[in-house]
């Protein structure tokens, strides 16, 4: 039963709302800004009322990014925890659908829902290991308590450009009510962290062969690869980062490269949560984005290419860790931030239960400006 179709950017490949099917979607708490990608339809209907929860899909950030411009929670789940069957895959390996929703509790009865095995997509093994859970009945009020939470500041951005230093005001207020609540702030440092970002980045060597797999798999389709649909013009202007994909590779198991920067995803999870356990953290906690939402207006004057955008969600979708982006305040012109928290793999019912602790010390989720009468 479809309740409801909404935009997003083809294959989900864009940090902002363009899809060549319906044109922008705009933000519901500034219709002159974005509501973030890919998953921008579903974050602007919840965030705007006209659904109580929504369906997205992240594959390096595309549920965390428009919930945080939007001021929801959105959850990036252990990759497989939920079926994938039917979507079009960007990195299927790494591909992952999850709720947005408008609380921390919503999301925890959505996942309820969604986790489990599917034999018809085999990394559902996942659901397995991570065994049935009751999310809901787990969440706690009191879980920052006593909790050790590592803080990684190098991904604050440079607080000279004004935009970030909103953001970063934001933030540290949301760290000093953790501490409030409870918790043990301690600086974390990542060895390397942009060496495993860039190198455990597998949009370019994979993201074609997966997409051409998706196509070739519907003969009714019109157009059957991806480099025939960008030959043919057949999509949006601003989805630069689509056009970057087809310099993929036919087939990545023949290039050397690729085996080089699958591997390094596991180096990469390691590295986190070895200095996680250093320091004794339950999980990390940095700024979903370093800047609130780009305008259309910049966004359409070529601001922001898709690779450039200052986005942290990199860190957890690379290395396979759940993540969640969380309401954590507004900039003095009524955006909004959010506040990604970090857990470790197949421990969604800790990540949600310290969600839960934040949002209600916090309570910064209000209703957007935008919404229908």
């Amino acid at each position: 039963i479809i309740l409801a179709k909404t935009a997003l950017p083809d294959f989900a490949t864009s940090w902002f709302g363009y899809s060549s099917k319906s044109g922008t979607t705009k933000n519901p708490y500034d219709l002159a800004h974005d509501p973030g990608g890919s998953s921008s339809g579903t974050g602007a209907a919840v965030a705007a009322n006209l659904s109580a929860i929504g369906l997205g899909e992240d594959t390096g950030g595309s549920i965390r990014l428009p919930s945080s411009f939007d001021n929801l929670v959105g959850l990036k789940v252990t990759p497989g925890l939920i079926s994938r069957t039917g979507m079009s895959p960007l990195v299927v390996f790494q591909d992952s659908a999850g709720p947005m929703c408008r609380t921390v509790t919503d999301t925890a009865k959505m996942l309820e829902v969604l986790a489990g095995f599917d034999p018809a997509d085999p990394y559902t093994a996942t659901a397995i290991i991570a065994g049935e859970v009751k999310y809901s009945e787990l969440l706690n009020k009191a879980a920052l308590s006593g909790v050790r939470i590592g803080v990684v500041r190098e991904v604050f951005g440079d607080a000279s450009d004004p935009q970030v230093a909103e953001v970063n005001a934001v933030i540290e207020d949301s760290l000093v009510a953790m501490k409030t609540a409870g918790a043990t702030l301690v600086d974390i440092t990542i060895p390397d962290l942009q060496y495993y970002i860039e190198l455990s980045s597998l949009y370019i060597t994979r993201s074609r062969y997966d997409i051409d797999g998706f196509l070739a798999a519907r003969p009714d389709l019109p157009m059957k690869t991806l480099k025939e649909i960008i030959g043919a013009k057949k999509y949006h202007p601003k989805l630069d980062f689509l056009e970057a994909l087809t310099d993929g590779p036919d087939d990545p198991y023949a290039v050397p490269e690729y085996y080089q920067r699958y591997t390094a995803r596991e180096q990469f999870q390691r590295v986190v949560i070895n200095e996680m356990a250093k320091v004794g953290a339950s999980a990390l906690a940095f700024p979903t984005t370093q800047v609130p939402s780009p305008s259309r207006a910049e966004l359409d004057g070529g601001k922001w290419p898709m690779l450039d955008f200052p986005t942290n969600t990199l860190i957890a979708a690379q290395t396979w860790m759940p993540a969640m982006s969380v309401p954590a305040g507004f900039t003095p012109g009524g955006l909004p931030v959010g506040l990604e928290i970090v857990g470790l793999p197949y421990r969604e019912a800790d990540l949600l239960s310290l969600a839960y602790a934040f949002e209600q010390a916090t309570m910064h989720r209000r209703p957007s400006v935008h919404v229908p009468e």
